[in-house]
């Protein structure tokens, strides 16, 4: 799936699925696409992943069929600008929290006349050689996706919604959590109150929503107050659990 199938999907009114990796291994990567996964989100801000590691998982993200979401360590043009260049479906960002701050990542991502992001046409993205609408086809469907992490930025909502090129709002609920004092604790009605706010803000706004959900009760949750981008568990959690669980069951039949 490619970053403009995924958000013509959401357009559609339908839920995407996706997960963070970490694991530096296109195969898993690859496999999560086979499993029917819509988009990984390939995580450079926790865990060892770096850019050259994401060209390749990237890659194996297409093979399998799910688009892939580079999430940078920072809002910087370098990161942003790297990200994208290496051919991935999108960008996310954490922590923005303020009209600002969404504009540099905008400016960044974006070539002219929307934005200013450093013109090579020598990289994957340009499929090395560039063609003549490959600055109108990275703008068109590469995607912006910006993290409402902290009460600073829920207060400044408004401000960061009304800036144009913005693609999904990701709210974070354990960073959330931890803004609102409760840290870890995402089911507590102050965040999810938070969560269902800022939703239905961004919603108003013809934004799609994002978020993380720590199993698939919360999944349904999110899907069920209009988040349409899920990103569930992380590729390495997920193993965990699975073999945890598979062990548990043949010990326990045996």
């Amino acid at each position: 799936m490619k970053s403009n199938e995924l958000r013509a999907k959401m357009a559609s009114g339908e839920t995407a699925i996706g997960t963070f990796c970490i694991l530096p291994n296109a195969t898993v990567v690859e496999a999560l696409g086979v499993a029917g996964l819509d988009f990984v989100i390939l995580d450079t801000e926790h865990g060892p992943l770096t850019i050259e590691t994401c060209e390749d998982l990237a890659r194996g993200a297409e093979c399998g069929g799910a688009a892939s979401i580079v999430r940078i360590g920072d809002n910087r043009p370098e990161l942003v600008l790297r990200a994208l260049d290496i051919g991935s479906g999108g960008v996310q960002v954490p922590q923005v929290g303020s009209r600002e701050e969404a504009e540099n990542t905008v400016r960044a991502a974006k070539y002219a006349p929307l934005g200013e992001r450093g013109v090579s046409i020598f990289t994957r993205a340009g499929a090395y050689t560039g063609s003549p609408d490959h600055s109108q086809q990275c703008n068109d469907e590469q995607m912006v996706v910006v993290h409402i992490e902290g009460m600073r930025a829920v207060e400044n909502i408004d401000e960061i919604l009304d800036v144009d090129g913005l693609d999904v709002i990701f709210l974070g609920p354990y960073d959330l959590s931890q803004s609102l004092g409760i840290t870890g604790q995402v089911d507590d009605p102050r965040v999810r109150d938070t969560i269902v706010r800022c939703t239905a803000r961004a919603r108003e706004a013809g934004r799609f929503v994002g978020s993380y959900a720590k199993d698939a009760e919360m999944a349904r949750w999110l899907a069920s107050i209009g988040v349409q981008y899920i990103a569930s568990l992380v590729d390495a959690t997920g193993l965990v659990l699975y073999y945890r669980q598979m062990i548990a069951d043949i010990r326990g039949g045996s």
